[in-house]
């Protein structure tokens, strides 16, 4: 029998045609060259860089790349370049990890779960060879569909510009020749039918007075050239049926080497040139078609058009100039796009929708819950300059694609006047009852009262924004670097006041008022609560630091008990999705009364943390004394990211804490790359900043997209 030949695509030339760009992070310049000359030994074209620094890697991720190869660096883990591709403009870019010396078998998922595309070995350069041009072509594959989905746009806007042209004179042209026509272009050459244009070249039909000019014209605009496409002529034609001179516009059509024609047939030239103008205009891609565009790239059964409006607008951004105006609408969207984390578009001037989608209706259901949060009063900040923001928040859901303009139009006032799903009401979560603080002993300084003072006004306009339901609860996402804990997120607490935000942790006044401080963080934790109920369901495992004050520790006596409530209607599937968190300023004032009540909340079911902690010369002492299981460290130890040398000294300060006590450590405010990146060389489990996640108004996983 005679044998058949198979082949592996993977083997074919079409990997070689083009120029493979490799990013290799190692310390050996061997195995650079070794990976270099094994490539270009197969016929390869390849661009490679090394490197092994921070720094390096951090400039080279402004750059496109096939490819990352992860040996040894010098103060790059194979952690750390993960985190910062999966946040650059790459997100999706494969990393190959060269095998560590320590490699065992079995943590091969491991690696693939933090997102590792594969472990090669190059002892074995056959099989390295092959992991590559499998990796590879993941991300030739991952680039063209990028590219096929942004030609089909285009395609998309030009068929639908092809179709609004339809009462213009329209033809396509290939090579010089019409291939097809409207009614209209028929008409205006004064040709029944369409078979009779077919094959007649564009010269013929047009008989431009100046031939020459034209011809030089049209040869450029074939090169592609289409900055030279709107031209006016004068026609010899005396079969055309509107004055000269006929205005024309070239445009590149759905296939490479065709051309679409459009001549205006209006008579008058203020028309026409309110034509062309309507017609630039109109050429724009509809909400409604980018919407389907979105459909199309992220395809699923479960899908929310939400419709985000003003539900009232400042006097003041009509009071200021135009670019004030211009640049509170423009935020509106930053604002929605950052909270969101979803496409968003624009249907007219303040009003946008979005596309919310979901494996299951349930946890659709728990995204639009959770976006009630924005409707509280906002603060956006123009040209440096605080206005407020109030939002209407409504939905539709949407069975598939949306048809047409009409149906768009029907979805839109659909979703306006349908308010978003609440969490349903049940006795585990009506809550408000245990707001009223229970009898205390709280002995008040003697201080005169002045009704008219300033910290009365505050602590006054916070009472009403209590009342009111108007404080807000901001959730930060933290970065597990065990990728284990991934939902974990700290909840921080303010209000708005005077046209600005006040940080409730650090507010001074509220120290004069314990039942107020109490009454606030009671009504923090059960709305926190409320948001991780719901949260849940989309993330079992999601878990909340809440940020409270000493009073509720020392001064309710029945805040053990309080807490063991909100854990059981909470229904998490862990044993403590609750970590109360304190400054240790405040505790450190009464370590023995703290010790006490710690031990209870412990009891209970909660854990405690510490906040701002590290930077006192008693940190030491209570990490002793007090049974915690987490840290967040002072902003000025998070400084100390700033340089190598002091990024050292911040490692010693930790490796003490944790050889006082085996507890969690957090660092905060990572606002930039540098600081998050070198977070990773120091012994802090837990890296939280604006580089990964910024405060939000409900809870949303940073990777759901």
């Amino acid at each position: 029998m005679g044998s058949i030949e198979v082949r592996n695509p993977l083997l074919s030339k079409k990997l070689k045609r083009t120029e493979t760009r490799l990013l290799i992070i190692d310390d050996n310049q061997i195995r650079f060259n070794q990976i270099r000359d094994l490539l270009t030994s197969s016929g390869h074209v390849i661009q490679a860089t090394l490197l092994d620094d921070l720094q390096n890697f951090e400039k080279q991720l402004h750059q496109n790349w096939d490819l990352v190869i992860f040996g040894r660096a010098y103060d790059l883990k194979y952690e750390q370049a993960l985190s910062l591709i999966q946040l650059s403009k790459q997100p999706n870019l494969p990393i190959l990890l060269l095998k560590p010396e320590d490699y065992q078998a079995d943590q091969y998922a491991s690696y693939i779960r933090k997102g590792i595309y594969d472990i090669l070995n190059l002892d074995y350069p056959d099989r390295f060879y092959l992991g590559l041009l499998r990796a590879l072509s993941s991300s030739h594959l991952l680039m063209t569909q990028q590219h096929l989905m942004d030609e089909l746009e285009s395609a998309q806007s030009q068929a639908q510009s092809l179709v609004h042209d339809s009462n213009k004179a329209v033809a396509l042209i290939q090579e010089g020749i019409h291939i097809q026509a409207n009614p209209e272009y028929l008409q205006l050459f004064g040709i029944k039918n369409e078979e009779d244009i077919v094959g007649l070249p564009v010269l013929d039909l047009l008989q431009p007075k100046d031939l020459n000019d034209f011809k030089l014209r049209f040869k450029k605009i074939t090169q592609g050239q289409f900055d030279l496409g709107r031209l006016e002529i004068v026609t010899l034609n005396d079969q055309v049926s509107v004055p000269n001179p006929l205005k024309i516009e070239f445009l590149p059509a759905t296939d490479e080497d065709t051309l679409q024609i459009t001549i205006d047939i209006e008579t008058s030239k203020a028309t026409n040139a309110t034509s062309a103008t309507s017609d630039k205009n109109t050429q724009k891609t509809t909400p409604y078609q980018l919407l389907n565009r979105t459909i199309i790239k992220q395809p699923s059964d479960i899908n929310a058009l939400v419709l985000f409006s003003l539900a009232s607008c400042p006097e003041t951004i009509f009071e200021g100039n135009w670019v004030t105006s211009k640049n509170y609408f423009r935020q509106i969207k930053e604002f929605l796009k950052e909270q969101t984390n979803v496409a968003l578009f624009e249907v007219s001037p303040g009003i946008f929708t979005g596309l919310f989608q979901a494996e299951t209706k349930a946890k659709l259901k728990s995204k639009l819950i959770g976006l009630s949060s924005l409707t509280k009063p906002q603060l956006l900040t123009v040209n440096h300059t605080s206005y407020p923001l109030n939002l209407r928040i409504g939905y539709v859901i949407l069975g598939s694609e949306i048809g047409d303009e009409s149906q768009f139009e029907q979805l839109i006032d659909s979703a306006y006047k349908t308010a978003l799903p609440q969490n349903e009401p049940t006795p585990a979560l009506e809550l408000e009852m245990d707001l009223d603080i229970p009898t205390m002993e709280i002995h008040h300084p003697d201080i005169k009262t002045l009704n008219s003072s300033p910290e009365s006004s505050l602590i006054r306009a916070l009472e009403q924004s209590l009342d009111r339901g108007e404080i807000h609860l901001k959730y930060q996402q933290l970065y597990d670097k065990q990728d284990t804990n991934l939902y974990t997120y700290e909840v921080t607490t303010g209000f708005i006041f005077e046209n600005s935000w006040k940080d409730l942790s650090s507010l001074r006044e509220l120290t004069e008022d314990p039942e107020l401080s109490i009454k606030l963080d009671r009504w923090i934790l059960v709305e926190s609560c409320k948001q991780l109920h719901n949260f849940i369901t989309q993330y079992p495992e999601a878990k909340l630091i809440v940020n409270l004050n000493k009073d509720v520790l020392f001064h309710d006596r029945t805040f053990p008990e309080f807490i063991s409530k909100l854990i059981t209607i909470v229904r998490s599937k862990l044993t403590h999705p609750l970590i109360l968190q304190f400054s240790e300023e405040d505790l450190t004032h009464n370590i023995s009364e703290a010790q006490k009540q710690i031990t209870q909340l412990r009891q209970f079911g909660a854990e405690v943390s510490l906040r701002d902690f590290g930077n006192t010369i008693y940190s030491e002492s209570a990490i002793r004394k007090l049974d915690i299981n987490c840290l967040t460290l002072h902003h000025t130890l998070t400084k100390m990211l700033d340089t190598e040398k002091s990024t050292e000294e911040l490692q010693e300060k930790i490796k003490i804490f944790h050889e006082i006590k085996p507890v969690e450590i957090m660092l905060r405010e990572l606002n930039d790359m540098t600081l998050f990146a070198n977070a990773w060389n120091v012994d802090a489990r837990f890296i939280q900043g604006d580089y990964f996640q910024k405060k939000l108004d409900h809870l949303i996983d940073v990777q759901d997209q």
